[in-house]
């Protein structure tokens, strides 16, 4: 592909890091906008060569490529306003980053949908993340996007528009919710008197995530895949009161994938069921007691 003169609406954590892997594959990232003193920073780091502009004047700079890296809910009036300034008038391709939304959010405007599937940071350790990567691509132009994407080192992934918000719901699901579950897991240990969390928890962890990638249900393991009742009601009776609520919402759902998958016998099954739909209701009870109401 040929190099592209490129602007960057938004210099957080994804748009600097993109910024600068486009730069590496030999583009030109003429100008961004950057709000905050960190956003500041990170495109003076990651794009040294970048004018920091009004996100109007960006989008005239790039006559080529317009990113857009804003928070998923401001995405729809970031293209608006830039559309009323006329900035987009026969101007650049503008591709957005966001996971949930597809090709409607940019109304008229030539664009695409490029949700880069990674977590960022907004370091220059970022970069080294990309090579491999898969992308969830909604576009038009298919040639268009998929050098794009390759440029960056990735691969696209095909995401119609209606399925983005499931998408971008299953990668949310599977990477935000489990830096709660580790850290969960950690206060867990330090309240039992483990003083270095990580070590104990490292080995597990990477075990069973690549065992849950390779082998699915499979890889259930514990009282839960056991149907081990006294176990999980002990684990119930002496955890901290804060922790119970996402315990108990995680084992009701892996005993229903166990009995689903075959894992555990609906027989088998009966006892801690029950142990679960007694926690709920007694939790439930607990909220009504804090709150002097039903909990919504």
């Amino acid at each position: 592909m040929n190099a592209l003169t490129v602007g960057v609406v938004g210099a957080g954590r994804v748009g600097a890091v993109l910024g600068a892997a486009l730069n590496a594959a030999g583009h030109h990232v003429v100008a961004a906008a950057a709000v905050s003193a960190a956003s500041r920073e990170r495109a003076a780091r990651l794009m040294p060569d970048a004018a920091i502009l009004p996100a109007d004047e960006v989008a005239r700079a790039a006559t080529d490529l317009l990113l857009l890296a804003v928070p998923d809910d401001n995405l729809a009036a970031v293209v608006a306003g830039l559309d009323r300034t006329g900035a987009l008038r026969n101007g650049p391709v503008v591709a957005h980053t966001s996971g949930a939304h597809g090709l409607a959010v940019l109304g008229d405007v030539n664009g695409m949908a490029l949700h880069p599937a990674m977590t960022f940071t907004g370091a220059d350790t970022d970069l080294g993340r990309l090579p491999g990567i898969a992308w969830g691509v909604t576009a038009p132009d298919r040639v268009f996007a998929t050098r794009l994407v390759a440029d960056m080192g990735g691969v696209p992934e095909w995401v119609a528009e209606e399925s983005r918000p499931v998408y971008h719901a299953a990668l949310a699901h599977g990477a935000n919710h489990m830096v709660t579950l580790v850290n969960e897991a950690a206060d867990l240990l330090r309240a039992a008197g483990v003083g270095e969390p990580g070590r104990v928890l490292t080995p597990l962890l990477t075990a069973a995530l690549d065992n849950a990638l390779r082998m699915g249900d499979a890889a259930l393991t514990g009282p839960v895949s056991r149907g081990d009742a006294g176990t999980v009601a002990k684990h119930l009776d002496r955890m901290p009161a804060d922790a119970v609520p996402a315990y108990l919402a995680m084992a009701r759902r892996t005993a229903d994938r166990a009995i689903a998958s075959g894992r555990l016998r609906p027989q088998d099954a009966t006892a801690l069921l029950d142990v679960l739909a007694r926690a709920a209701h007694q939790e439930k009870g607990t909220t009504r007691d804090r709150t002097g109401a039903h909990p919504r």
